[in-house]
């Protein structure tokens, strides 16, 4: 858990707050099936395989894979700066990412990215960290991490869990 009791508590309050405005066929299920903010820190440890959503230039949806990593209450993910969701998010920066397991856990976010190191201009403040774990976990010779990949933040607006039974999550 790499978060902050400011994170955990804006966390929190962004998952109220999703749920509340969320449909009520939604809220049917999820409520008493979901996770605290700190619960939800526990298990999204390490990568953490994402649907991303983004959109084409006609409006068009389109999924595709990326490994995410849930570091400060928001998910991070990257590709190759040449992949279809790199155009797309540069140009329409809404996203939306769903990790699942199975029927035991399901996490959807809705927000808008943030490019990290962009290739023109200045890195997020934060990069330095955020490389430093990345090259951690990846391996130091794993991409060329200045010119083959870029990494995003995704800043959610919305965000909902599902998890009806938190101790088999945690189960070693």
């Amino acid at each position: 858990m790499r978060e902050t009791s400011g994170e955990l508590d804006e966390l929190q309050a962004l998952l109220d707050a999703s749920l509340s405005r969320s449909t009520t066929h939604l809220r049917s299920i999820v409520t008493e099936r979901t996770l605290t903010a700190e619960q939800l820190t526990q298990v999204l440890a390490g990568m953490c395989t994402l649907a991303l959503s983004t959109v084409t230039a006609k409006g068009e949806p389109r999924i595709s894979g990326v490994d995410g990593h849930f570091l400060h209450g928001k998910w991070h993910f990257g590709t190759a700066r040449n992949a279809a969701k790199a155009r797309h998010l540069a140009a329409r920066p809404a996203a939306g990412a769903a990790h699942m397991r199975g029927e035991d856990l399901g996490v959807f976010t809705h927000g808008t990215v943030e490019i990290l190191n962009p290739e023109d201009g200045e890195p997020a403040a934060d990069w330095p960290d955020l490389l430093a774990y990345f090259k951690d976990f990846y391996g130091d010779d794993a991409f060329d991490w200045d010119d083959d990949v870029v990494f995003y933040r995704l800043h959610p607006h919305w965000m909902t869990v599902y998890a009806p039974d938190f101790a088999k999550l945690t189960a070693t």
